[in-house]
C-alpha cells in the first residue's frame, strides 16, 4: 500500500547516465493523455507520449511539453504575498494565514457567511486536490456565493443531463471507434481532443471512422479544424443551433422516421416532445439558421439511416441564449434514433470512482433540484450549488444586506475568462478582503490581500476525479509525483489540498493553528455518513476509514472512492479488484474495456424512466420561438479555440507562446472588403459593453458577418506577473460580452453571437 510519506522520486524507473523515467497523466486539458517525463536529478530532460497508457496510448500534443515551462517558470509563485502599503510582498505562511484569520473572520461575523463569494475555475478539475477539497472549503465556509467555470461554458449540458437522466454528471458520449456517422455542432473536438469528452487524438479516431466508410459532418460558423476533416461542413449563423435542432426533431416525427427501439420501454414523454416542436419545421427556421430547409431533412435522415449515428455538441451550442434546450435536443435526437446507450451510438462511461451514477440502488433516484436559492441581485437561480459567474460583479458592486465582501478565488481568473472582465476588476478593487490560490500573479490574483501559491503539477501526484466520467474508453489511471516537493516548503503544506484544508479549519473558527489530520478524519467520517445513510454508526464509518488507514488526504479518498466501486475490491471481498495499490504498481493504467450499455442501472430519476420532454425545458420552447424572427446583425462576434491556449496562463510558457500571433481577429475577406480593411492592420473591435483592439487575419473559413476573437487574452493589467504572457498581451474577448445575458435555465454565460462593429484603428 502507498504510505503518506512515500518519496514520489521513488516511482520513477532509472536509466542510463542518470536518468530516470516517469509516468504522468498530463494535467493540462481534458484529453488528459499519459506522460513519458524523463528528469536528471531536479530537472525535466524530456517529455514524450507514454505508449503503453491505456487512454492516450502515446498521443500527446504540444501543451505536454510545456509542462517542462510550468515547472521551471521564474514567475510561479512559490512563496506567499501579503499586501502591504498597497504592494504584493513576500511572506511566511504563518504570516499569511494569520492575516487571513485576523480580517476574514471578523468581516464574516459582522456581515454574515454571504458576505463571502468562491470562486474555483477548471484548472482545479486537473488536479485533484484542488477538486476533492475545493467542496470541503465550501461547506465550512457556509455561503451560498459559490461560482465556477462551470457557468461558463458547461452548465447547460449538466443541467441537461441530469434533466433527463437524474445526475449532472450522467453525460453521453460518442462511441467513435464504433460509429458510422457523427454529427458535431459547435465543437472542435481535433483541437481540444474533447470538451465534456475525454478522447485524446481526435484527429486520429476521426480519420479512422472515415476509413471505415463513416461520415464526419460539422455544424460550425467557422471551418473549423473539426470541419477541414469533415465530409461536409453547414456553415450556421451562430446562435441557431437550437432551432436546427428543433427542426431536426421536428422533421424525424414529420417523416415518420422516429426508432425508439430498445428505448421505448425506458422513455417518458414523446408525445409531449412531438408536441413541443410541432412548429419547428425546417421551412420555418431556414432564414434564422441561414441554412437551406433541404439541407436540414437531410442531416435528420442521413443520422435517421446510419447504423450507427451520433450528436455531439459543445460549447458553441452551450454559450448562448438557448444552451440547455440545444443541449436537450441533442439528446433527443440520439434517443428518437434509437441510438442512446448502443453501440456505435452514444453511451455512457462507467467511472470506477466518484461517480454517483455507480453508487446506491440502480435504475432510480431522487433526480436533480435546482434554484434551491437565488442570486441577491438579478435573482439568478442556483443550479448545481452554483451561481452564474456573470452575477459576480453586481454581487460585490450592490450596497445592502448580503453584499459580497470577501472573496476567496481558487485556480480562476474570472477577469479574463467571464463576461465583461474589466466591470469584475473594478468590483475587486471594492472588497473588503480578497485570498488567492494560485500559481500566478494574474489578472484576478493582482487583486487579493492574500495570494497563497499552489505547486507545479509535477510536485503532487495524479488521479483524475471528473474525466473517467467522461471518457471514450472506461479505464483507470494514477500517476505519482515525478519531484518531491520543494524543500523550503514546510510540511503541512505538502500539497494543494493541505491548502484548502487549512482554510477550511480557519473557516470552521478552528483557526490556522488547527490539527489538519483531525479536521480531515472528522470530515471524511461525514462524507462516509452521507453517502451510507441511515446504515453508517460510528463503527461502520470506523471500519471503512481503516481500510485506507495508511494514506492521507486526497490519496485516502481516492482509495476509498476505487475500493467501493464498481470495479473496486470491496475492502478486501473481491481480491482482484482495484484499490490504490494495484493502480499505481499499474504503469499506464489498466483498461476497463470499452463503453457498454447502462440503461436502466445508471438512471437516478424517479420515474426510474428517461425524461425526454423536461417540463423545465417545455417551457424554454415560447422563448425561443419568440426569438425565431430575431434580425441578423451586421457582424457577430464568436470565440475558438487554439491547441497552445486552453488556459490564459499557457501564453506564459515560452513553448506555447512562441511563434505567429495567435490573438487576431478572423474576419472573411468579403467584410473586410466592404469595410476596406487590409489583412494584418489593427482594428477596432466595439460591442455595447466594451471594445478592444487586434490585428486583423482575413480567411474564407467564417461565414460572412462573423468575426472570431479568440478567449483568454489581455494580459496588460499592471500589477500581473505574467512577463513572457504581457509582451504579447492579446484582447480580451470577454471585454466586450454582456454580463447581463444568460441562457435562463442554467445560468451559463453567453459568450458567442453578440453584434460588434470593426472598423480600422487610428
Amino acid at each position: 500500500m502507498i504510505g503518506p510519506n512515500i518519496d514520489p522520486a521513488t516511482e520513477a524507473e532509472p536509466l542510463t547516465g542518470g536518468e530516470r523515467r516517469h509516468y504522468r497523466i498530463c494535467p493540462l486539458c481534458e484529453a488528459c493523455c499519459g506522460l513519458e517525463i524523463r528528469t536528471r536529478g531536479e530537472r525535466v530532460t524530456s517529455i514524450r507520449g507514454w505508449e503503453g497508457d491505456v487512454l492516450s496510448d502515446g498521443y500527446l500534443c504540444p501543451k505536454a511539453v510545456a509542462l517542462k515551462d510550468l515547472h521551471e517558470d521564474p514567475d510561479r509563485l512559490r512563496q506567499p504575498l501579503l499586501r502591504r502599503d498597497g504592494r504584493l510582498v513576500p511572506a511566511s505562511w504563518d504570516e499569511a494565514y494569520a492575516e487571513i484569520e485576523q480580517r476574514l473572520m471578523p468581516l464574516l461575523a459582522t456581515h454574515g457567511r454571504d458576505a463571502l463569494a468562491l470562486t474555483v475555475g477548471n484548472p482545479s478539475a486537473h488536479k485533484m486536490g484542488l477538486l476533492l477539497y475545493f467542496g470541503r472549503m465550501a461547506r465550512a465556509a457556509g455561503t451560498r456565493n459559490i461560482f465556477s467555470a462551470s457557468t461558463l461554458d458547461q452548465m447547460p449540458k449538466q443541467l441537461q443531463s441530469g434533466l433527463m437522466y437524474g445526475h449532472w454528471l450522467s453525460v453521453a458520449l460518442p462511441d467513435i471507434t464504433r460509429t458510422q456517422h457523427l454529427l458535431i455542432l459547435g465543437a472542435n473536438p481535433a483541437v481540444s481532443n474533447g470538451s465534456m469528452w475525454t478522447v485524446p487524438d481526435f484527429r486520429g479516431k476521426a480519420r479512422a471512422l472515415r476509413a471505415r466508410g463513416g461520415r464526419l459532418v460539422v455544424v460550425d460558423p467557422r471551418r473549423t479544424e473539426t470541419a477541414e476533416l469533415a465530409d461536409h461542413h453547414h456553415a450556421i449563423r451562430p446562435g441557431a443551433d437550437p432551432f436546427l435542432l428543433a427542426a431536426m426533431v421536428h422533421t424525424l416525427f414529420d417523416e415518420n422516421r422516429v426508432r425508439l427501439g430498445h428505448l421505448a420501454e425506458l422513455t417518458n414523454g414523446l408525445e409531449a416532445l412531438r408536441t413541443a416542436v410541432a412548429d419547428f419545421s425546417p421551412e420555418r427556421v431556414a432564414g434564422r439558421c441561414g441554412l437551406d430547409a433541404a439541407a436540414i431533412r437531410q442531416l435528420a435522415r442521413d443520422l435517421a439511416q446510419a447504423p450507427g449515428s451520433c450528436v455531439y455538441a459543445r460549447l458553441g451550442t452551450c454559450a448562448q441564449p438557448h444552451g440547455t434546450v440545444a443541449q436537450w435536443l441533442v439528446d433527443a435526437l440520439n434517443i428518437l434514433n434509437g441510438q442512446l446507450d448502443r453501440p456505435g451510438g452514444m453511451l455512457f462511461a462507467q467511472a470506477p470512482a466518484f461517480a454517483a451514477n455507480t453508487q446506491g440502488p440502480p435504475g432510480r433516484g431522487r433526480g436533480i433540484a435546482t434554484g434551491r436559492h437565488a442570486s441577491r441581485v438579478r435573482g439568478a437561480p442556483e443550479v448545481y450549488g452554483e451561481l452564474p459567474m456573470a452575477c459576480l460583479a453586481e454581487e460585490i458592486e450592490t450596497p445592502g444586506a448580503g453584499q459580497v465582501r470577501a472573496l476567496i478565488t481558487v485556480a480562476s481568473n474570472p477577469v479574463l475568462s467571464a463576461p465583461n472582465g474589466p466591470r469584475i476588476a473594478r468590483a475587486l478593487e471594492q472588497l473588503e478582503f480578497m485570498v488567492s490560490v494560485d500559481v500566478y500573479l494574474n489578472e484576478t490574483t493582482r487583486h487579493a490581500d492574500v495570494v497563497l501559491p499552489g505547486l507545479s503539477p509535477l510536485h503532487e501526484p495524479h488521479y483524475d476525479i471528473a474525466f473517467p466520467q467522461l471518457s471514450w474508453r472506461n479505464q483507470a489511471r494514477y500517476s505519482a509525483a515525478v519531484f518531491a516537493p520543494p524543500a523550503d516548503r514546510p510540511a503541512h503544506h505538502q500539497g494543494e489540498w493541505q491548502t484548502l484544508l487549512r482554510l477550511a479549519a480557519v473557516l470552521k473558527g478552528r483557526g490556522a493553528s488547527a490539527d489538519l489530520q483531525a479536521l480531515d478524519d472528522e470530515m471524511l467520517a461525514e462524507d462516509i455518513r452521507r453517502q451510507l445513510g441511515a446504515t453508517a454508526d460510528d463503527a461502520t464509518v470506523a471500519a471503512v476509514m481503516a481500510g485506507s488507514a495508511s494514506l492521507a488526504g486526497p490519496l485516502r479518498l481516492v482509495d476509498l472512492a476505487l475500493r467501493a466501486g464498481p470495479w473496486g475490491d470491496a475492502f478486501g471481498a473481491r481480491p482482484d479488484g482495484l484499490n490504490l495499490a494495484r493502480l499505481a504498481a499499474a504503469s499506464g493504467g489498466i483498461d476497463l474495456g470499452p463503453l457498454q450499455p447502462r440503461l436502466p442501472g445508471l438512471l437516478r430519476t424517479p420515474s426510474g424512466r428517461i425524461e425526454l420532454a423536461p417540463p423545465a425545458l417545455l417551457q424554454e420552447l415560447p422563448a425561443l420561438w419568440a426569438d425565431l424572427d430575431s434580425p441578423e446583425p451586421g457582424l457577430v462576434v464568436i470565440g475558438r479555440r487554439d491547441v497552445r491556449s486552453n488556459n490564459s496562463w499557457m501564453h506564459n510558457l515560452p513553448t506555447l507562446a512562441k511563434g505567429p500571433e495567435r490573438c487576431t481577429l478572423m474576419m472573411h475577406r468579403g467584410d473586410a472588403a466592404a469595410r476596406g480593411l487590409r489583412d494584418g492592420q489593427m482594428v477596432q473591435v466595439r460591442s455595447s459593453s466594451g471594445c478592444v483592439q487586434a490585428p486583423l487575419q482575413i480567411t474564407d473559413s467564417l461565414r460572412r458577418g462573423v468575426v472570431s476573437l479568440p478567449h483568454g487574452w489581455g494580459h496588460d493589467q499592471p500589477g500581473s506577473g505574467m512577463t513572457l504572457a504581457a509582451l504579447r498581451p492579446g484582447a480580451n474577448l470577454n471585454a466586450l460580452l454582456d454580463d447581463g445575458v444568460l441562457d435562463r435555465p442554467s445560468g451559463n454565460a453567453v459568450l458567442a453571437g453578440l453584434p460588434v462593429e470593426v472598423t480600422a484603428s487610428n
